[in-house]
């Protein structure tokens, strides 16, 4: 599943990131993909291919587990 969260910080620019999480309940916030706005990271998310979410999951729990990501 893919959701968008929120960081508060001084700049608005990129506030909004994307957060996958896979069957097992692995949560994982992808901080490098960001977005300006709400309505555009939703609109984003609904745009993209089931195959591309998963290729986005496979990558990040690939970097969590080296980086040591939660």
């Amino acid at each position: 599943m893919a959701s968008v969260s929120r960081a508060d910080g001084p700049d608005y620019k990129g506030r909004f990131f994307m957060v996958l999480e896979n069957d097992s309940g692995l949560r994982i916030s992808l901080a490098d993909i960001r977005w300006n706005t709400e309505k555009t990271a939703r609109r984003t998310l609904q745009t993209m291919s089931d195959v591309e979410l998963r290729r986005r999951l496979r990558s990040a729990t690939g970097r969590s587990a080296v980086q040591g990501i939660s």
